[in-house]
C-alpha cells in the first residue's frame, strides 16, 4: 500500500477556531484526489486522531482537488494542556495513514 503523503501534494493542519482544527490533503491531480476520497475512510482518519467518527466532519472540495476533515480539538487552543497549537501533529498522522 501507499501513504498519503507519497500521492498528495501536502498535508496541513490549521485552525479553524481556538475549538476546531481542519486537516487539509492537497492532490495533486484529480486521478490522485478521487483515490484519496475513494479509499480513505473517515473511521480511519477518525482512529488516527483518537476522535470519535461522529466527530469528524469530512468536506471533498472537487475543483481545488482537496479532501478536508475537521474535527473538535482535544483541548481548546492556547488553554495550558494544549501541546499542539496549529495541530502539525495531526496533519502528520493522517499524512503516514495508507491507502
Amino acid at each position: 500500500m501507499t501513504r498519503l503523503e507519497d500521492i498528495a501534494e501536502r498535508v496541513r493542519a490549521k485552525n479553524a477556531g481556538p475549538f476546531w482544527l481542519t486537516i487539509d490533503i492537497f492532490c495533486p491531480d484529480r486521478a490522485a484526489f478521487d483515490r484519496v476520497r475513494q479509499e480513505l475512510a473517515d473511521a480511519r482518519v477518525a482512529d488516527a486522531l483518537g476522535c470519535a467518527p461522529h466527530q469528524l466532519r469530512r468536506f471533498e472540495i472537487e475543483t481545488l482537488n482537496v479532501v478536508k476533515f475537521s474535527l473538535p480539538r482535544p483541548q481548546v487552543q492556547g488553554s495550558p494542556g494544549d501541546r499542539d497549537m496549529h495541530g502539525a501533529a495531526f496533519a502528520c498522522l493522517v499524512a503516514a495513514l495508507e491507502i
